[in-house]
Protein backbone atom coordinates (compact mmCIF):
# COMPACT_ATOMS: atom_id res chain seq x y z
CA UNK A 1 0.00 0.00 0.00
CA UNK A 2 1.70 3.15 -1.06
CA UNK A 3 0.50 5.77 1.38
CA UNK A 4 2.81 8.71 3.55
CA UNK A 5 4.03 7.65 6.62
CA UNK A 6 1.87 9.59 9.65
CA UNK A 7 4.40 12.57 11.31
CA UNK A 8 4.96 10.26 14.44
CA UNK A 9 6.16 7.39 12.60
CA UNK A 10 8.65 9.73 10.77
CA UNK A 11 9.33 11.41 13.96
CA UNK A 12 10.59 7.80 15.77
CA UNK A 13 12.40 7.15 12.92
CA UNK A 14 14.41 10.39 12.84
CA UNK A 15 14.87 9.88 16.96
CA UNK A 16 16.49 6.40 16.23
CA UNK A 17 13.74 4.01 17.67
CA UNK A 18 15.09 -0.15 18.45
CA UNK A 19 13.68 -0.99 14.72
CA UNK A 20 11.98 -4.17 16.03
CA UNK A 21 9.41 -1.23 17.88
CA UNK A 22 9.54 0.35 14.62
CA UNK A 23 9.01 -2.60 12.66
CA UNK A 24 5.85 -3.51 14.78
CA UNK A 25 4.62 0.36 14.43
CA UNK A 26 4.55 -0.14 10.72
CA UNK A 27 2.54 -3.49 10.68
CA UNK A 28 -0.20 -1.66 11.95
CA UNK A 29 -0.84 0.27 9.53
CA UNK A 30 -2.70 -1.79 6.79
CA UNK A 31 -4.61 -3.19 9.79
CA UNK A 32 -5.60 0.10 11.04
CA UNK A 33 -6.56 1.10 6.92
CA UNK A 34 -8.74 -2.46 6.83
CA UNK A 35 -10.77 -1.55 10.47
CA UNK A 36 -11.96 1.77 8.62
CA UNK A 37 -12.79 0.11 5.70
CA UNK A 38 -15.04 -2.52 7.58
CA UNK A 39 -16.08 -0.06 9.85
CA UNK A 40 -17.30 2.06 7.35
CA UNK A 41 -20.52 3.91 7.08
CA UNK A 42 -19.59 4.98 10.58
CA UNK A 43 -20.91 8.82 10.37
CA UNK A 44 -23.03 11.24 7.79
CA UNK A 45 -22.30 10.57 4.05
CA UNK A 46 -22.83 13.49 1.52
CA UNK A 47 -24.32 13.03 -1.71
CA UNK A 48 -23.29 15.38 -3.76
CA UNK A 49 -26.29 16.16 -6.45
CA UNK A 50 -25.14 18.92 -9.23
CA UNK A 51 -28.45 20.07 -9.93
CA UNK A 52 -30.50 22.21 -7.88
CA UNK A 53 -33.53 20.93 -5.79
CA UNK A 54 -36.81 20.08 -7.80
CA UNK A 55 -35.44 18.56 -11.04
CA UNK A 56 -35.54 15.40 -12.44
CA UNK A 57 -31.94 14.32 -10.73
CA UNK A 58 -32.75 15.68 -7.17
CA UNK A 59 -36.55 14.01 -7.38
CA UNK A 60 -35.00 10.40 -8.01
CA UNK A 61 -32.18 10.87 -5.54
CA UNK A 62 -34.26 11.93 -2.97
CA UNK A 63 -36.23 8.79 -3.85
CA UNK A 64 -33.53 6.58 -2.76
CA UNK A 65 -32.51 8.86 0.44
CA UNK A 66 -34.06 7.37 2.89
CA UNK A 67 -33.62 3.44 1.92
CA UNK A 68 -30.10 3.87 1.48
CA UNK A 69 -30.15 5.69 4.94
CA UNK A 70 -31.70 2.53 6.59
CA UNK A 71 -29.89 0.30 4.48
CA UNK A 72 -26.11 1.56 5.24
CA UNK A 73 -27.99 2.70 8.68
CA UNK A 74 -25.72 5.67 8.26
CA UNK A 75 -27.39 9.34 7.39
CA UNK A 76 -26.95 9.95 3.86
CA UNK A 77 -27.09 14.09 3.19
CA UNK A 78 -28.50 15.66 0.09
CA UNK A 79 -26.19 18.73 -1.00
CA UNK A 80 -27.25 20.52 -3.73
CA UNK A 81 -24.55 22.12 -6.25
CA UNK A 82 -26.06 23.03 -9.22
CA UNK A 83 -24.44 25.35 -11.78
CA UNK A 84 -22.74 24.70 -15.65
CA UNK A 85 -24.90 21.76 -16.24
CA UNK A 86 -23.71 19.87 -13.74
CA UNK A 87 -20.00 20.30 -13.98
CA UNK A 88 -19.40 22.39 -10.79
CA UNK A 89 -20.87 20.05 -8.27
CA UNK A 90 -19.00 17.01 -10.27
CA UNK A 91 -16.23 18.83 -9.89
CA UNK A 92 -16.29 19.15 -6.28
CA UNK A 93 -16.80 15.93 -5.84
CA UNK A 94 -13.79 15.23 -7.74
CA UNK A 95 -11.96 17.26 -5.27
CA UNK A 96 -13.50 15.52 -2.30
CA UNK A 97 -11.32 13.45 -0.14
CA UNK A 98 -11.88 9.62 -1.38
CA UNK A 99 -12.98 8.10 2.03
CA UNK A 100 -16.29 7.10 1.57
CA UNK A 101 -17.86 9.83 2.87
CA UNK A 102 -18.48 12.02 -0.32
CA UNK A 103 -20.65 10.73 -3.47
CA UNK A 104 -21.82 11.94 -6.52
CA UNK A 105 -24.43 11.81 -8.61
CA UNK A 106 -23.73 11.18 -12.13
CA UNK A 107 -26.06 11.27 -15.64
CA UNK A 108 -24.66 11.24 -19.25
CA UNK A 109 -24.67 14.89 -19.26
CA UNK A 110 -22.42 15.46 -16.69
CA UNK A 111 -20.14 12.69 -17.91
CA UNK A 112 -20.08 11.84 -21.48
CA UNK A 113 -21.31 15.32 -23.01
CA UNK A 114 -19.14 17.10 -20.84
CA UNK A 115 -15.76 15.89 -21.19
CA UNK A 116 -16.83 16.70 -25.01
CA UNK A 117 -18.40 20.18 -24.47
CA UNK A 118 -16.59 21.79 -21.95
CA UNK A 119 -12.69 23.02 -23.16
CA UNK A 120 -11.78 23.43 -19.10
CA UNK A 121 -14.07 20.59 -17.53
CA UNK A 122 -12.77 21.02 -14.20
CA UNK A 123 -12.42 16.89 -13.66
CA UNK A 124 -12.33 14.04 -15.96
CA UNK A 125 -15.27 10.95 -16.28
CA UNK A 126 -12.91 8.17 -16.59
CA UNK A 127 -10.00 9.00 -14.43
CA UNK A 128 -11.06 11.20 -11.19
CA UNK A 129 -14.29 8.49 -10.24
CA UNK A 130 -14.84 5.38 -8.97
CA UNK A 131 -18.08 4.10 -10.45
CA UNK A 132 -20.75 2.85 -7.55
CA UNK A 133 -23.57 1.33 -10.38
CA UNK A 134 -26.26 2.62 -11.63
CA UNK A 135 -29.90 3.89 -10.69
CA UNK A 136 -31.83 3.68 -13.65
CA UNK A 137 -32.88 4.83 -16.67
CA UNK A 138 -35.37 7.33 -18.42
CA UNK A 139 -36.40 8.77 -21.66
CA UNK A 140 -36.50 12.28 -22.77
CA UNK A 141 -39.52 13.71 -23.36
CA UNK A 142 -40.15 17.39 -26.01
CA UNK A 143 -42.53 19.55 -24.04
CA UNK A 144 -43.95 22.93 -25.15
CA UNK A 145 -45.46 25.64 -23.81
CA UNK A 146 -49.30 25.47 -23.46
CA UNK A 147 -49.29 28.96 -25.87
CA UNK A 148 -48.26 27.02 -28.59
CA UNK A 149 -51.29 24.41 -28.58
CA UNK A 150 -49.25 21.90 -30.73
CA UNK A 151 -49.37 18.31 -29.40
CA UNK A 152 -47.59 16.66 -32.31
CA UNK A 153 -44.67 16.85 -33.87
CA UNK A 154 -45.81 18.15 -37.26
CA UNK A 155 -47.94 21.02 -35.10
CA UNK A 156 -45.43 21.92 -33.24
CA UNK A 157 -42.87 22.85 -36.33
CA UNK A 158 -45.70 24.60 -37.99
CA UNK A 159 -46.38 26.51 -34.79
CA UNK A 160 -42.46 27.15 -34.35
CA UNK A 161 -42.01 28.12 -38.24
CA UNK A 162 -45.02 30.53 -37.54
CA UNK A 163 -43.14 32.48 -35.00
CA UNK A 164 -40.36 33.14 -37.33
CA UNK A 165 -37.95 32.95 -34.08
CA UNK A 166 -38.43 31.15 -30.84
CA UNK A 167 -36.49 29.91 -27.86
CA UNK A 168 -35.42 26.55 -26.20
CA UNK A 169 -34.77 26.04 -22.63
CA UNK A 170 -32.56 23.38 -21.11
CA UNK A 171 -31.03 22.17 -17.70
CA UNK A 172 -28.12 23.80 -18.55
CA UNK A 173 -25.53 24.21 -21.04
CA UNK A 174 -23.60 21.34 -21.89
CA UNK A 175 -26.28 18.66 -20.97
CA UNK A 176 -28.23 15.89 -22.71
CA UNK A 177 -31.69 18.63 -22.83
CA UNK A 178 -28.97 21.10 -24.63
CA UNK A 179 -27.79 18.75 -27.08
CA UNK A 180 -31.31 17.74 -28.21
CA UNK A 181 -32.26 20.78 -28.34
CA UNK A 182 -29.80 21.84 -31.06
CA UNK A 183 -30.09 18.07 -32.82
CA UNK A 184 -34.23 19.46 -32.98
CA UNK A 185 -33.45 22.85 -34.26
CA UNK A 186 -30.83 21.85 -36.94
CA UNK A 187 -33.20 18.83 -38.00
CA UNK A 188 -36.14 21.15 -38.70
CA UNK A 189 -34.18 24.30 -39.12
CA UNK A 190 -35.71 26.22 -37.00
CA UNK A 191 -34.31 29.67 -35.99
CA UNK A 192 -34.58 28.91 -31.93
CA UNK A 193 -32.29 30.68 -29.65
CA UNK A 194 -30.82 28.17 -26.78
CA UNK A 195 -31.53 29.76 -23.16
CA UNK A 196 -29.94 27.67 -20.65
CA UNK A 197 -30.92 27.38 -16.46
CA UNK A 198 -29.12 25.87 -13.91
CA UNK A 199 -31.61 22.93 -13.78
CA UNK A 200 -34.71 21.73 -14.72
CA UNK A 201 -36.90 23.41 -11.82
CA UNK A 202 -36.35 27.27 -13.12
CA UNK A 203 -36.75 25.97 -16.51
CA UNK A 204 -40.27 24.80 -16.12
CA UNK A 205 -41.12 27.70 -14.59
CA UNK A 206 -40.81 30.02 -17.38
CA UNK A 207 -41.89 27.46 -19.99
CA UNK A 208 -44.95 27.06 -18.58
CA UNK A 209 -45.51 30.83 -17.90
CA UNK A 210 -44.69 31.38 -21.69
CA UNK A 211 -41.11 33.02 -21.49
CA UNK A 212 -39.25 29.79 -23.40
CA UNK A 213 -40.76 27.52 -25.82
CA UNK A 214 -40.04 24.10 -25.45
CA UNK A 215 -37.96 22.04 -23.99
CA UNK A 216 -36.74 18.23 -23.60
CA UNK A 217 -36.12 16.32 -19.96
CA UNK A 218 -36.88 13.66 -18.27
CA UNK A 219 -40.52 12.60 -17.61
CA UNK A 220 -39.82 12.56 -13.74
CA UNK A 221 -39.52 16.69 -13.59
CA UNK A 222 -42.36 17.40 -16.66
CA UNK A 223 -44.90 14.49 -16.17
CA UNK A 224 -47.25 16.95 -13.30
CA UNK A 225 -47.29 19.54 -15.17
CA UNK A 226 -48.23 17.66 -18.09
CA UNK A 227 -50.81 15.89 -16.62
CA UNK A 228 -51.93 19.15 -15.02
CA UNK A 229 -52.31 21.28 -18.33
CA UNK A 230 -50.00 23.47 -17.95
CA UNK A 231 -47.40 21.60 -20.28
CA UNK A 232 -47.91 19.96 -23.34
CA UNK A 233 -45.79 16.84 -24.07
CA UNK A 234 -45.39 16.38 -27.59
CA UNK A 235 -43.17 13.78 -28.15
CA UNK A 236 -40.87 10.85 -26.12
CA UNK A 237 -37.42 9.40 -26.97
CA UNK A 238 -38.97 5.75 -26.05
CA UNK A 239 -42.34 4.69 -24.50
CA UNK A 240 -43.16 5.67 -20.78
CA UNK A 241 -45.49 4.52 -18.70
CA UNK A 242 -46.17 7.65 -16.64
CA UNK A 243 -47.44 9.23 -20.06
CA UNK A 244 -48.71 6.43 -21.84
CA UNK A 245 -50.54 8.90 -24.08
CA UNK A 246 -47.48 10.59 -25.93
CA UNK A 247 -46.25 8.98 -29.08
CA UNK A 248 -42.60 8.72 -30.12
CA UNK A 249 -40.62 10.79 -32.02
CA UNK A 250 -40.05 7.48 -34.11
CA UNK A 251 -43.55 7.26 -34.98
CA UNK A 252 -44.27 10.87 -35.57
CA UNK A 253 -41.31 10.66 -38.71
CA UNK A 254 -38.26 11.02 -36.59
CA UNK A 255 -36.82 7.34 -35.93
CA UNK A 256 -33.23 8.77 -34.49
CA UNK A 257 -34.35 10.28 -31.48
CA UNK A 258 -34.23 6.73 -28.99
CA UNK A 259 -31.57 8.32 -26.61
CA UNK A 260 -32.46 8.15 -23.00
CA UNK A 261 -30.60 8.95 -19.62
CA UNK A 262 -28.97 7.05 -17.23
CA UNK A 263 -28.72 7.87 -13.61
CA UNK A 264 -25.85 6.79 -11.25
CA UNK A 265 -23.26 7.26 -8.50
CA UNK A 266 -19.90 7.50 -8.17
CA UNK A 267 -17.11 7.89 -5.50
CA UNK A 268 -13.89 10.34 -6.01
CA UNK A 269 -11.01 8.52 -7.22
CA UNK A 270 -8.77 6.37 -5.33
CA UNK A 271 -11.92 5.37 -2.80
CA UNK A 272 -11.26 1.86 -1.24
CA UNK A 273 -12.73 -0.75 -3.46
CA UNK A 274 -14.23 -2.39 -0.43
CA UNK A 275 -16.18 0.65 0.36
CA UNK A 276 -16.88 1.02 -3.55
CA UNK A 277 -18.32 -2.78 -3.29
CA UNK A 278 -20.35 -1.88 0.54
CA UNK A 279 -21.98 0.92 -1.59
CA UNK A 280 -22.89 -1.06 -4.79
CA UNK A 281 -24.24 -3.45 -2.82
CA UNK A 282 -26.40 -1.47 -0.68
CA UNK A 283 -27.67 0.94 -3.32
CA UNK A 284 -28.67 -2.41 -5.29
CA UNK A 285 -30.70 -3.64 -2.43
CA UNK A 286 -32.42 -0.44 -2.03
CA UNK A 287 -33.03 -0.20 -5.78
CA UNK A 288 -34.79 -4.47 -5.67
CA UNK A 289 -37.33 -3.00 -2.98
CA UNK A 290 -40.57 -3.36 -5.31
CA UNK A 291 -41.61 0.15 -3.29
CA UNK A 292 -38.67 1.49 -4.45
CA UNK A 293 -38.86 0.25 -7.99
CA UNK A 294 -42.33 1.37 -8.30
CA UNK A 295 -41.85 4.92 -7.04
CA UNK A 296 -39.24 5.73 -9.62
CA UNK A 297 -41.12 4.05 -12.32
CA UNK A 298 -44.18 6.28 -11.45
CA UNK A 299 -41.85 8.73 -12.31
CA UNK A 300 -40.44 7.75 -15.54
CA UNK A 301 -37.43 5.84 -14.33
CA UNK A 302 -36.43 1.92 -14.66
CA UNK A 303 -34.73 1.04 -12.12
CA UNK A 304 -30.98 -0.90 -13.21
CA UNK A 305 -29.33 -2.96 -10.09
CA UNK A 306 -26.14 -3.59 -12.15
CA UNK A 307 -22.05 -3.75 -11.24
CA UNK A 308 -19.63 -0.71 -10.87
CA UNK A 309 -17.94 -2.24 -13.62
CA UNK A 310 -20.74 -2.07 -16.04
CA UNK A 311 -21.25 1.77 -15.58
CA UNK A 312 -17.47 2.03 -15.66
CA UNK A 313 -18.08 0.55 -19.31
CA UNK A 314 -21.17 2.58 -20.38
CA UNK A 315 -19.06 5.76 -19.57
CA UNK A 316 -16.73 5.01 -21.54
CA UNK A 317 -18.93 4.08 -24.05
CA UNK A 318 -21.00 7.00 -24.28
CA UNK A 319 -17.95 9.86 -24.44
CA UNK A 320 -17.27 7.95 -27.61
CA UNK A 321 -21.13 7.90 -28.99
CA UNK A 322 -22.05 11.39 -27.70
CA UNK A 323 -18.44 12.63 -28.57
CA UNK A 324 -19.27 11.72 -31.94
CA UNK A 325 -22.56 13.38 -31.90
CA UNK A 326 -20.69 16.25 -30.27
CA UNK A 327 -18.39 16.75 -33.60
CA UNK A 328 -21.50 16.69 -36.05
CA UNK A 329 -23.41 19.46 -34.02
CA UNK A 330 -20.66 21.82 -33.55
CA UNK A 331 -21.82 22.87 -30.14
CA UNK A 332 -18.71 23.64 -27.43
CA UNK A 333 -18.05 25.57 -24.48
CA UNK A 334 -14.79 27.38 -23.07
Amino acid sequence: MNRALPSVLLTTLRSGLPSALLSAALLVLPATHAWAESAWPDKPITLIVPFPAGGGTDLVVRTLQPALTRQLQQTVIIQNAGGAGGTVGSGQAARAKPDGYTALAVTTSTTALSASLYKNLPYRPEKDFDYIGFIGTSPYVLAAQPALKASTLPALVDALTARRSGTYASVGAGTVSHLLGEMFKKDKQLDLTHVPYRGAAPAYTDLIGGQVDIMFDNPVGLAPFVQSGKLIAVATTQPTPILPNVPTFAAQGMPTYTQSLWYGLAFPKGTPPAIVQKMNLALNTVLRDPAIAADLAAKGVDVRPDTAEALSRTVSHDLAFWGELITTTGVQFD
